[in-house]
């Protein structure tokens, strides 16, 4: 029953972990950090040592992109669109965007027929898998416009309108002139728009889009982008291609597209605390954790 105390020197012993200040990286030109090597010489350390840095996050790497200009109008411009999206009784105390039930967002995607490098997960002996195509740089590609609105949630919780209003491919059924060693003449075939312009844009908002709208309001199930599900049907004609951004189109998880447009009013903050600029890094919010907790604006 006799007591003893231990007093352990255990996170004293082995080697001592190289320590690297913070003016000692930011003095060095960003031209002479652009890999771990050249960081490496001028730290005057070792390239495995630089990379334990990076693993115990006492440097971290970046990926530079390219942002492109804005003028002092068009900053203008993106202040006031933010601001229009606040509701103005809740100015300057408590701002808040309001619903945003009556927007409807169009964009246009590229997908192409298949990727270069896919990553596929074989079992032991299983012969590898062939790809071929007539060029790796030629790989065909097709143009679909999307439109989405904000999804609606009941008061249980249960998802009463997902939001995605459709997904419409730019293409033209076409004949074949003649015949060849692939196809038949006189059999129709499925060709990309040549030149997608305002005409084709106008055509499509009217034919395909303001129809679509009036029939929206039905469930769909998901919960990866449209990009991943896409490439994991690996399509290899041009309807395998539609047949697929549909699936996935359908697939994809409201709570997913919740996210972007919340994601939306986070990036108007940063809009205006940057005064119309972009020179700001995308937030993370962690909608996730503030979900689980009822926190979630």
């Amino acid at each position: 029953m006799n007591s003893y105390i231990v007093q352990s020197q255990y996170h004293r012993c082995g080697r001592k972990k190289v320590q690297v200040s913070y003016d000692s990286i930011a003095q060095i030109g960003m031209g002479d950090r652009t890999c771990i090597v050249d960081l490496a010489r001028m730290l005057n350390l070792g390239p495995t040592t630089v990379w334990r840095l990076i693993k115990r996050k006492i440097i971290k790497p970046h990926s530079s992109p390219l942002h492109p200009g804005i003028s002092e109008a068009y900053k203008m411009a993106r202040m006031r669109w933010a601001l229009r999206l606040i509701m103005d009784y809740t100015i300057p105390q408590e701002p808040t965007y309001y619903s945003m039930y009556d927007f409807i967002h169009i964009d246009e995607k590229w997908f192409y027929l298949t990727q270069k490098n896919q990553r596929v997960y074989l079992a032991n002996n299983e012969p590898y898998p062939h790809r071929s195509a007539s060029s790796r740089t030629k790989i065909p590609k097709f143009m679909f416009m999307a439109a989405v609105a904000i999804p609606r949630w009941g008061e249980n919780g249960e998802c009463e309108l997902d939001g995605k209003i459709g997904i419409f491919p730019f293409t033209n059924a076409i004949a074949a002139k003649r015949t060849s060693k692939n196809i038949v003449k006189g059999t129709i075939e499925t060709k990309p728009v040549k030149s997608v312009n305002q005409i084709e844009t106008r055509a499509m908002m009217i034919n395909k889009l303001l129809p679509a709208i009036k029939l929206s309001g039905h469930h769909m199930k998901g919960k990866r982008s449209i990009q991943s599900l896409m490439h994991k049907k690996m399509p290899k004609t041009v309807e395998d291609l539609s047949g697929a951004v549909y699936d996935s189109f359908n697939e994809l998880h409201p709570k997913t597209l919740s996210n972007v447009w919340m994601t939306l009013q986070f990036v108007s903050n940063e809009i205006l605390k940057h005064k119309g600029n972009n020179d700001y890094q995308l937030p993370h919010n962690k909608k996730k954790i503030l979900e689980d907790e009822g926190r979630l604006p």
